[in-house]
């Protein structure tokens, strides 16, 4: 009898795993060889071999990864920029064009804006708000348009309908980084985006125990994508395909809480009086929050906020909590806090960082799995100090 896999919930556990299980394994086993048996393929592409990322381990988190975003298929890589920057090199060619949200995860920024352009790719950034600007940056070149699903570290959403729309009326192929948002609160696919990325080292493994990425999306897209991997050689290793594989099985339960908390937090924030800004989806002041509403199933568990004082005042605040560690990357079952100019976006310019919206001072907070209320008091407790 064939079993019924509708649900997210029910997809994370049995979705794209090997049927009959090998040797019986409800774990899935970690297949530690570099190389297969050679089994009559007729190209490169179809050797089985690591770096051809196509290991029993691959091709179950292939299958499962495509089945949580309802698309045709996915690809994981060796890290969240490995999928951005193969993917862009795969689809944009030599002499390409690219559209790009102007704010937008620190290492994206530095890859459109200091290494494409060596190779004759070019970037022109646009408002994800202002849809009637975008026709007037296209050229002959223009190949794809780039967006994320909840900006890094703002917590925009952009008019993400509009992304589709204009990148079908114009033969685009529209990108999203879905990181943020992960599977559970959005899934591109749906809204008819070609293809959707993702740094897995965040929500999808959740353990801050590896780094790794991913590419979603149409079938010969991702092919195409898999196929520029297979020469630049981004792989993901076995073990790590296992950790990830692992990581995803509680990404349900693990989101839904991140969503509810960041939300108490955020609001806990906006009512403080040394809080200048809080930016979060969630929350009523937020611009954006009608079309988060519209668009998402949950708001996140990202947040970012400012204090009054300053960038003094932002380092006070975080060298006196005691729950949050200070570090980079997010998403893990611990809360992590940073700020964006010293980590994600400390390779962009102070100038940049001011056109693109980014305090010195602002501070990023990704919720862990930590007790709200002992989250809330740390931070009353570090207001006050700070």
């Amino acid at each position: 009898m064939a079993k019924v896999i509708r649900a997210i919930e029910t997809k994370l556990i049995h979705a794209g795993e090997p049927e009959p299980l090998i040797g019986g394994a409800v774990a899935m086993p970690i297949f530690q060889s570099a190389t297969f048996a050679y089994r009559g393929e007729q190209t490169y592409h179809d050797l089985r071999y690591i770096r051809l990322s196509n290991t029993p381990n691959h091709e179950v988190l292939h299958r499962k990864l495509a089945a949580l975003e309802n698309a045709e298929a996915a690809l994981v890589t060796a890290s969240g920029m490995a999928a951005i920057s193969t993917t862009l090199l795969a689809l944009l060619g030599a002499d390409g064009h690219l559209l790009a949200q102007d704010c937008l995860y620190g290492g994206t920024h530095d890859l459109l804006t200091s290494d494409l352009p060596a190779l004759g790719i070019k970037t022109d950034f646009i408002d994800g708000n202002d849809p009637a600007s975008w026709r007037q940056r296209l050229t002959q070149r223009t190949r794809a348009i780039y967006v994320e699903t909840v900006s890094n570290p703002l917590m925009g959403v952009a008019d993400l309908r509009a992304v589709v729309e204009f990148a079908n009326a114009h033969g685009l192929v529209s990108i999203i980084d879905n990181t943020f948002a992960s599977p559970v609160n959005f899934r591109p696919a749906e809204m008819g985006f070609d293809l959707s990325l993702h740094s897995c080292t965040k929500y999808l493994n959740g353990h801050s125990d590896i780094v790794a990425g991913a590419v979603i999306g149409r079938s010969e897209l991702v092919r195409k994508v898999a196929h520029k991997l297979n020469h630049l050689g981004g792989v993901l290793d076995p073990h790590a395909c296992f950790l990830l594989h692992r990581g995803m099985k509680t990404l349900a339960v693990r989101v839904r809480y991140q969503n509810e908390s960041a939300l108490k937090i955020a609001r806990f924030l906006e009512a403080h009086p040394k809080v200048r800004q809080v930016n979060y989806p969630g929350l009523e002041s937020s611009p954006d929050h009608l079309r988060a509403c519209e668009l998402l199933d949950g708001f996140g568990g990202m947040l970012s906020f400012e204090v009054e004082g300053g960038v003094a005042a932002a380092n006070g605040f975080i060298a006196h909590v005691t729950l949050p560690i200070s570090a980079p990357s997010l998403g893990g079952v611990e809360s992590l806090i940073t700020r964006p100019a010293t980590t994600s976006h400390s390779g962009m310019s102070a100038e940049e960082r001011s056109r693109a919206g980014i305090a010195e001072g602002l501070i990023r907070f990704s919720v862990g799995l930590e007790a709200t209320e002992d989250l809330i008091e740390d931070f009353t407790r570090a207001l006050a100090a700070c």
